[in-house]
């Protein structure tokens, strides 16, 4: 079932997690935290909107740590009932594609809860006090293809953020899978 995200809550204080990743370490926010901002992303492995367009994130992923912006992904599907979501699928994507980042992992779903995450991908844009300044999309392409057209909407607002500490006041929600929630 596809979904969108909310629109962005400027000022909202991002809430730390600390998460076991595929690379064998733990990571907290402060831990991935960059000094012009952080980009934490909500992903999944089985998303065709994350698949479409995992070679722009993982591009613009490289540019704006090369910005001075942290940069992690946390997976909080439900891998009982989307088992291509489980932790040892997580590692495989990530080294698969080589992620430049942290690819964490929410099995309580806990982080997801706390961060009011709604969809896969959802981008969580903080300024570098951790504050919300960005929940747009990548691009508009989604999960098709992008054409040498197509704005790169997710990395011009990190950009923005990294030089003034706000965000762009217009933001296109990105959409994508909803949440796999676990049944209660």
């Amino acid at each position: 079932m596809s979904a969108t995200s909310p629109v962005c809550d400027f000022g909202w204080q991002a809430p730390e997690f600390d998460l076991p990743a595929t690379d064998g370490r733990r990571y907290s926010l402060s831990d991935i935290s960059g000094p012009n901002g952080t980009l934490v992303m909500f992903i999944c492995n089985h998303c065709p909107y994350v698949l479409g367009a995992l070679d722009r994130i993982l591009r613009d992923a490289r540019d704006l740590q090369a910005m001075g912006i942290g940069v992690a992904a946390i997976c909080s599907n439900d891998p009982v009932q989307y088992p291509a979501d489980s932790f040892d699928n997580m590692k495989k994507l990530a080294q698969e594609h080589e992620f430049p980042f942290p690819y964490l992992h929410d099995e309580s779903q806990d982080t997801a809860r706390a961060w009011e995450a709604a969809c896969t991908p959802d981008f969580f844009g903080l300024s570098a006090k951790g504050l919300l300044q960005y929940r747009g999309r990548l691009d508009s392409a989604g999960a098709r293809p992008a054409t040498r057209d197509t704005r790169r909407e997710l990395l011009e607002a990190m950009r923005l953020i990294a030089e003034t500490g706000e965000g762009p006041r217009e933001q296109t929600p990105s959409m994508g899978c909803s949440i796999k929630w676990k049944a209660a």
